[in-house]
């Protein structure tokens, strides 16, 4: 079972960002923690970030021509805007966990929209590392209900 997990814009400085907001761990300890439960799960997780948005989309082009089975995203502030990240996924044929560090749903009204919870199969969002744990979860399950 391959899982591709993205994260987008600014999600790299995890640990310096914010930390009322997300926190002081860093991505690569969330991409730690997201590929040890992974194993346990039996899938393999690939994670990805990026700052510039023609690479998230050829990522998730390649997701497509790699026939992932499951793809989790956080896509920071592109969630609330980029319609070509949310055209890419939409190409997709897999289920599409969409996470969130922080509670986007209570926090400033432009972030309350996400352009990519519409083709998502679910969205998690206030848990911090846990939205990552639970969307894995959530993205392994899908998977195997579909099979």
């Amino acid at each position: 079972m391959k899982i591709l997990c993205l994260n987008g814009i600014n999600l790299n400085m995890f640990g310096k960002r914010d930390p009322a907001q997300y926190g002081t761990i860093t991505l690569a300890e969330i991409d730690a923690q997201v590929k040890k439960l992974g194993a346990e799960l039996g899938a393999d997780v690939d994670c990805f970030q990026t700052n510039f948005e023609g690479a998230m989309v050829e990522k998730i082009h390649q997701a497509h021509a790699d026939k992932v089975d499951a793809v989790m995203i956080n896509a920071g502030a592109w969630t609330h805007y980029s319609y070509g990240i949310r055209d890419a996924l939409a190409i997709l044929k897999c289920p599409i966990i969409e996470v969130h560090m922080s509670n986007i749903h209570a926090r400033e009204a432009f972030r309350h929209h996400s352009v990519i919870a519409e083709i998502a199969k679910g969205q998690i969002a206030g848990f911090g590392v846990d939205s990552y744990l639970l969307g894995l979860r959530a993205a392994v399950s899908a998977i195997q209900a579909a099979a």
